[in-house]
């Protein structure tokens, strides 16, 4: 088996929580790729990480996080910058995510920094979320994704809280745009699509972004489960049904378990292949919501196969 390369964003979440009915921050490790780079490994996926990781105590907590997950440091670079914190606190459904520390810690792996062997070596490449908001490694992105002799595989994560204005949001469009149009399989949430494409169906958006180029696109639904897109098909698959505690990392699990199979078996051959993909990675990202914690939560295949036997 080969080995899939995460290039993306790791950081601290401090999340909103009370203790001894006071309000409290608990930390957690986070980052979209991040959560995708450990559950690839839980999996049983080689996988590298590659990104910037500050030089503080926060940053050895995430080295040692992933190095404990079985996730692969060589990519990573050390830079002069505290851990970026990301600030969750929940009002409704959906977490409100306010970002702390500029520049970045996550943003600045530099083109030229880039372990250009491992990307080109990697059977599969992941790229995308927050960090294409960032020049330096937007520009370390671009050329990943140029030197990438494997899959490649695009995730926009938006995070509406860090685009300012209507030219930030049309440049983020042409990210994704450009991005996809190289990618073997794009997968975002309905959120997602509804952020970048307000008020198109996700079917529709689904077409649009198979137009631009991208072989497979994957929408994840919430409980509804996931509309997946490949030629000029689609098909809607359903989530098995639970009570869900925590989705954190929901959402990272579906992308990790695609990475994962894609690495063990390659691209499935048509729709249907693409549909028991997509089957499994909703399993894998029920149990995430069945317990706390978004990287943490993430399982292993025999824990898939015990609770959802078949």
């Amino acid at each position: 088996m080969g080995h899939a390369v995460v290039l993306g964003e790791a950081l601290v979440d401090l999340l909103d929580s009370e203790h001894d009915g006071a309000p409290v921050f608990r930390q957690a490790i986070g980052g979209g790729p991040l959560n995708v780079a450990v559950g690839v490994a839980r999996l049983g996926g080689q996988v590298q990480f590659v990104g910037s990781l500050g030089e503080d105590t926060l940053a050895d907590r995430i080295r040692s996080f992933l190095t404990d997950a079985g996730v692969g440091l060589a990519g990573t670079v050390t830079v002069a910058a505290p851990t970026t914190l990301a600030v969750t606190t929940f009002a409704g459904p959906e977490p409100d995510f306010r970002f702390y520390g500029d520049p970045p810690s996550y943003g600045l792996l530099e083109a030229d920094a880039l372990d250009t062997d491992l990307v080109a070596g990697a059977d599969v490449l992941y790229a995308g979320s927050i960090v294409l908001l960032c020049p330096a490694t937007l520009a370390a992105a671009r050329r990943a994704w140029s030197l990438a002799g494997g899959l490649r595989v695009f995730d926009p994560n938006v995070r509406p809280r860090l685009l300012d204005g209507p030219d930030a949001w049309d440049a983020l469009r042409a990210v994704v745009a450009e991005f996809a149009a190289g990618a073997n399989l794009v997968k975002l949430s309905a959120a997602d699509a509804e952020l970048l494409y307000p008020g198109q169906p996700v079917e529709s958006v689904a077409a649009y972004l198979r137009e631009l180029g991208a072989k497979a696109v994957v929408v994840t639904l919430g409980a509804q489960g996931a509309l997946v897109a490949t030629g000029t098909e689609t098909v809607r698959v359903p989530a098995p049904k639970i009570e869900a505690v925590d989705a954190t990392g929901a959402g990272d699990s579906v992308m990790a378990a695609l990475v994962a199979d894609l690495l063990a078996d390659g691209e499935p051959a048509d729709l249907a292949g693409w549909a028991d993909r997509v089957a499994f990675a909703l399993r894998v990202a029920a149990v995430v919501c069945e317990s706390p914690g978004g990287a943490t939560s993430m399982p292993t295949r025999p824990q898939v196969h015990t609770r959802f036997p078949g």
